[in-house]
């Protein structure tokens, strides 16, 4: 069941006794997380089906199919290499705009079109959820998987710009495992937050865009991190997306390891809200074929 349930004698018709089961909102507890993580995995082949699922449906009668991946954030880096390289000198550590850019701009994008996507993936599946049972955060996590899916898609351009630059990789090129792997445990806590808010307050999903907006200039996406002022740094780097940003820049792009120190914050920020979040939506998870 998706909350915690008991059972209790109640009083039925005629002389007769019934038995009702009743369903409450869990506990938070480390005991219930795990045992919901259990049953999601239990549900993996729904989960997988979904996923391929929400692929298809995306690129469905497209003519240019994936493709338009890579075109999205090349279009987009073209425009910001055009304003902030030719009319406003934006610096870029050394490197060519569009090539510093770009690097920025696929995880930018992979948060922005996962949170905007998985925010009304309950709502929109209303239908399925009031008619049947399956862990509920299956739906955010099929919009994450579909976007991860765009973001491999798109990092093929960046080989090709790195031979363009002639900008070589060394092996710290590692780090980019466990960099989106910090990216993707934050991006899923924010979309299990977002989705079952939207649920109850339909205002979250208006609201999203106009966030990520003001959150993409709060990022060092156009500009890089030694640009914010060193007595504004300590709590500009609160912001996960600034540590995972400037990882990702220096392990792909310097050829270097990432600050230690930066990388952590975002990790350690990443973990306690994907545990918080998660928690939450099971919490809540028991009333929304109520109420979405």
């Amino acid at each position: 069941m998706p909350a915690d349930t008991t059972l209790q004698n109640v009083p039925s018709r005629g002389a007769s006794r019934g038995r009702r089961l009743v369903i409450r909102a869990p506990r938070f507890s480390f005991a219930n997380l795990v045992n919901d993580l259990h049953k999601l995995i239990r549900y993996r082949d729904l989960f997988y089906t979904l996923s391929v699922h929400r692929i298809k449906v995306r690129y469905k009668q497209s003519i240019l199919g994936v493709s338009w991946a890579i075109i999205q954030p090349l279009a987009m880096v073209v425009i910001l290499t055009v304003i902030f390289s030719l009319i406003v000198r934006m610096p870029s550590e050394g490197l060519p705009y569009a090539l510093f850019a770009y690097v920025a701009l696929l995880p930018w994008n992979y948060l922005s079109t996962s949170l905007t996507t998985s925010t009304n993936g309950l709502v929109s599946h209303a239908h399925l959820i009031t008619k049947v049972y399956f862990p509920r955060e299956i739906m955010p996590l099929t919009y994450v998987v579909a976007s991860l899916f765009d973001f491999l898609i798109a990092s093929t351009v960046v080989i090709a710009l790195l031979i363009y630059y002639h900008v070589p990789l060394t092996l710290n090129i590692l780090y980019v495992l466990p960099i989106m792997v910090i990216l993707t445990m934050f991006i899923i806590a924010a979309a299990l937050v977002l989705s079952a808010v939207q649920v109850r307050f339909r205002d979250v999903g208006v609201a999203v865009p106009v966030a990520l907006q003001i959150w993409m200039f709060a990022s060092p996406i156009l500009y890089p991190l030694t640009a914010v002022p060193a007595r504004l740094r300590s709590i500009y780097q609160l912001n996960p997306m600034a540590g995972i940003i400037e990882s990702l820049r220096r392990v792909v792009l310097h050829g270097a390891a990432p600050d230690i120190t930066v990388l952590s914050c975002s990790a350690i920020i990443s973990v306690l809200l994907l545990v918080v979040s998660y928690g939450y939506f099971k919490r809540v998870e028991s009333t929304m074929a109520d109420v979405v």
